[in-house]
């Protein structure tokens, strides 16, 4: 049988094609290992000051990806209630950006920073008038994951401090805003 050169063209055509395909499904595997997550997460924070209550729940809900392949980036809310020592009802809603370095797949370790909207209810009959806020903050944190249904979801636990300013708010001047947290939540994969 005598190869033709029309012959061999389609069959270097079909292995261009067919090597082509191959880098486009592996580019595609790629980033979906790179795909980001979505982390719903339920928590504990506590702030670092003596005006501060025994701490509060929170709940919160990020979105990461995958920025490099050992940085994750991270954008995150939150909410949280607390009751301080002296009647007064904290009330924060922060909004972060975070980078991770994620040495191994299931550890990450940075920090980031946040606008951290605050407001303090005073209690009834209080001479003093309920207060609000809007601050940047910085934090550090890490945390693990604990893969439980491979390349789709896995829990999440995470800690980080939180870095502010001093309190403004009138009555409260030397309270540190300060706070740590602990959560816990699954990071669902995006595909």
């Amino acid at each position: 049988m005598r190869v033709t050169p029309q012959a061999t063209m389609r069959l270097l055509d079909r292995v261009l094609i067919g090597t082509l395909f191959l880098i486009a499904l592996l580019l595609l595997g790629i980033e979906l290992a790179r795909a980001g997550e979505i982390v719903p997460s339920v928590g504990w924070s506590h702030a670092t000051d003596q005006a501060g209550g025994p701490g509060a729940m929170f709940g919160g809900l990020a979105l990461r990806s995958g920025l490099l392949p050992l940085v994750k980036s991270e954008i995150g809310v939150a909410y949280r209630s607390e009751k301080l020592d002296d009647g007064s009802k904290l009330r924060m809603t922060p909004v972060t950006a975070s980078l991770w370095f994620s040495p191994l797949p299931t550890l990450y370790a940075g920090g980031g920073i946040g606008w951290y909207n605050t407001s303090l209810q005073r209690p009834p009959g209080s001479p003093l008038a309920d207060e609000h806020t809007q601050r940047m903050g910085t934090h550090l944190g890490g945390g693990f994951l604990f893969p439980i249904v491979p390349a789709v979801a896995s829990l999440d636990f995470g800690g980080r401090y939180v870095f502010l300013d001093r309190t403004s708010f009138a009555g409260l001047t030397k309270a540190k805003a300060d706070f740590w947290s602990v959560s816990a939540g699954v990071a669902l994969k995006l595909f």
